[in-house]
Parts: structure tokens; C-alpha cells; sequence
């Protein structure tokens, strides 16, 4: 097939795959009102399996991949009776993103191969497994608030324990660092867990120590800190010394220090005129986590 066609059909791919995109959004944002209408559920299962197939056509395995993801996901939608919550909206809202990010970077980029979209699949991957362990847990009738906690946390630290079994590079603490984030979304207002999910977050990319050392002191605090949560006894919360000493010489950064970690795994530097803020926030997560960051804040007020 001469280039030309090629060109033509990628075109006509990403056309359809952007009409796809409108309508797994439109459903996604109203996934409560959606799940009720099974027609409704059909179209997001019908566009995600287009995605898919397409992708698989032209070989980029990175958006097959996640459209696969969300397919599957929508089959549980299509096949049982499930309540929404918000925690399920933000999970399918995430896919979603990353679906729709890897099809405008297609867009933006006449190279773009499977090698660009490494960090956005394991991002995606992550996602994922989150998702689909939370399904099964709301329909296995599984409570949604404390109750479900350390189901949650052990199903976050099987796959921060893998990680850890490979080799250190900056793509694994990359994973770690996704891992961290959806120890986050387990309880966003709950203010001390949140102090030890960003302690361990700084300890991750201390790079003086050992990669052992590290996932010695993280795992064993992070189960600790979830089976306090898990108890009720979140004024317990308290990093430990090993983790806090790991977090405190981690690029030589200081308590004092305007700089927070992105979900990239990168440092950024938070102004202090609100306009930059908003802006630093915009190029540097995504709207849903945007959204969490601003719930988190309102919590605190």
C-alpha cells in the first residue's frame, strides 16, 4: 500500500475514532443515568470495540490495547446490574483520557508509534486494574467506604511489589509513582493517609539508597497505614522515621520547598500568583485529577 493510502486511511480512522471518543464521553459523564439505558451502554461498548479494531489494523497496539480495556469494562456494564458511584465515574473517566490522548497524539504526530505511548499504556494498565478489581467488588456487593479498604490497598501493593521485583529505572519508578496516585483516590479527604501517600511518593525517588531498601520500608508502611485506615484509626496516621528519613533525602529537597511530583513522576514548581497556579495545574494533570486536587483543597478550607 503506497503512502498515500496509508495517509487516507489513518485519516478516516481518526475521524471516526474522534466520533467514537464524543460518544464514550457523553456516556461516561452521565455513566449513572447511562448504565440504565442498555442501548446506551451498547453504543459506549460498540465504540470502544470500533477503537479497537481499528487500531489493530493499522498496528498501534498502545490504543488497541486501551480501547480493549474499556470494552471489557463496558461487557461487565452491558452484562450485570451495577450502582455508580463517583469513584467508579473517575475510573472509567480516566480510561477514557487516556484513550483520548493517545488518539490526539496519533493526530498531532505522522511518527507516532507504540515506543511514544509507553508512560500513557502503563498509566492506562494501572488504571485498569483498579478498575475492574472495584467492579468486581461492587458486584460481589463489596461496601464502598472503610470496609473496602484493605481489599483495595493489598490489590495496590500485589502490583507495587512486582515493580519493585524489576530492575530500577526510571520507567518502573514512573509505575511506582501511578501506583501512589491510586493509593491517593482511596480516601482523598482523609488528610493523614494523604501525608503518608506523598511521604512514600518522595521516598520513591530517593535514589541514594538501595531499590530493595525502598520497597522494604514502603510496602511494610503502606500496609500498616491501610490496615489503620481500614480500622477506623486514621488519627493514627503518621509516617514513619524510615519512610520520613528516606522522603527527606530525596534530591536534597526541603519541607520548605514550592515543588510537588506530577503524576509524570516530575517535580514542578507551584507560583505563587493564582493565574500561574491554574495554569501549572492545567499543563500538568488531567481534568479529573484536577478535580480531586480542588476537592481535596475545598476539604481543607
Amino acid at each position: 500500500m503506497d503512502t498515500a493510502n496509508q495517509q487516507r486511511i489513518l485519516g478516516y480512522f481518526i475521524e471516526e475514532a474522534k466520533e467514537h471518543l464524543q460518544t464514550l464521553e457523553q456516556g461516561i459523564l452521565q455513566l449513572a443515568t447511562s448504565v440504565r439505558d442498555a442501548e446506551t451502554v451498547n453504543e459506549m461498548f460498540r465504540a470502544a470495540h470500533s477503537v479497537k479494531g481499528g487500531a489493530a489494523m493499522l498496528g498501534y497496539t498502545s490504543i488497541q490495547k486501551t480501547a480493549h480495556r474499556l470494552e471489557d469494562s463496558f461487557k461487565i456494564l452491558k452484562d450485570n446490574q451495577v450502582d455508580v458511584d463517583q469513584k467508579l465515574e473517575t475510573l472509567f473517566l480516566n480510561g477514557y483520557d487516556h484513550l483520548q490522548d493517545l488518539i490526539e497524539r496519533l493526530e498531532s504526530s505522522a511518527d507516532f508509534s507504540d515506543s511514544d505511548a509507553v508512560e500513557i499504556l502503563a498509566q492506562a494498565e494501572s488504571n485498569f486494574a483498579v478498575l475492574d478489581q472495584y467492579l468486581q467488588q461492587l458486584l460481589s456487593g463489596g461496601s464502598t467506604d472503610n470496609a473496602s479498604v484493605s481489599q483495595q490497598v493489598t490489590t495496590i501493593l500485589k502490583q507495587m511489589l512486582q515493580q519493585f521485583k524489576q530492575s530500577d529505572t526510571p520507567e518502573s519508578r514512573q509505575k511506582l509513582h501511578i501506583a501512589c496516585n491510586h493509593l491517593g483516590e482511596i480516601a482523598p479527604n482523609e488528610s493523614n493517609w494523604q501525608t503518608v501517600v506523598a511521604t512514600t511518593q518522595k521516598a520513591i525517588t530517593n535514589k541514594k539508597y538501595p531499590y530493595g531498601t525502598i520497597a522494604q520500608v514502603v510496602i511494610k508502611e503502606i500496609k500498616q497505614a491501610g490496615d489503620l485506615l481500614d480500622s477506623g484509626q486514621a488519627s493514627k496516621l503518621v509516617p514513619s522515621k524510615n519512610l520520613q528519613q528516606l522522603a527527606a533525602t530525596a534530591g536534597g529537597t526541603s519541607t520548605t520547598s514550592n515543588a510537588v511530583t506530577a503524576p509524570s513522576g516530575s517535580m514542578i514548581t507551584i507560583p505563587k500568583d493564582p493565574q500561574a497556579v491554574a495554569l501549572a495545574l492545567l499543563k500538568n494533570f488531567n481534568r479529573q485529577e484536577i478535580m480531586q486536587i480542588f476537592q481535596i483543597i475545598k476539604s481543607r478550607l
